[in-house]
């Protein structure tokens, strides 16, 4: 039987990632597809939704609304803080993204929205957020995922070991922490 996209699944995909407006947003092409789980919240869910049940070859053009993709656009995302909160020599600049610590300890990136002398305009929404995404895509690759990567929600990349020219599954620990939907949105602000 066939191996069709579901959940357990590593999936390889190539696709193009445009706005409504045609900007391209991201893409990744044939030879160097993106690799996801099928199943395990690694691409937005809108496109994962539209992938079930494609085979290897399959191609199909997915809208995936703002719900289903980034988020809708909140207001409430956005804040005004005092430019003496931020370190003295960070140089701004309209549109460039920042790492922020929040009260809990956690790092957030932000958009610089509005500079002024004494408050800067951060947003934190995500850059796609309220977008409707226009995904072309084509399935290139399916396999089972090992135990392993069922256990860590993510599939393990194949990486060459230069020394021994041969091909060896990434070794990671159970305590790595990774953001898949922000590699994804940057493999993937992507799918």
């Amino acid at each position: 039987m066939t191996d069709v996209v579901k959940d357990g699944m590593v999936v390889s995909i190539a696709y193009t990632l445009r706005l409504a407006n045609g900007e391209l947003v991201d893409a990744s092409p044939e030879d160097d597809p993106l690799e996801y789980l099928h199943g395990a919240d690694n691409i937005v869910p809108g496109l994962e939704h539209e992938l079930d049940g494609l085979k290897v070859g399959d191609k199909k053009e997915v809208e995936v609304a703002p719900a289903d993709g980034y988020g809708e656009y909140d207001p409430e995302y956005v804040e005004v803080v005092d430019r003496a909160d931020l370190p003295k020599d960070l140089m701004l600049t309209l549109g460039m993204t920042i790492a922020v610590t929040d009260e809990e300890g956690f790092l957030e990136e932000a958009i610089v929205r509005e500079i002024s002398k004494d408050q800067v305009k951060l947003d934190f929404n995500h850059p796609l957020a309220g977008q409707k995404l226009h995904f072309s895509v084509e399935v290139v690759g399916i396999r089972e995922a090992d135990e392993e990567e069922l256990d860590h929600g993510h599939p393990h990349s194949l990486l060459m070991d230069e020394d021994e020219d041969e091909f060896y599954d990434e070794d990671l620990d159970e305590d790595d922490d990774f953001d898949y939907e922000d590699d994804e949105d940057e493999d993937e602000d992507e799918a």
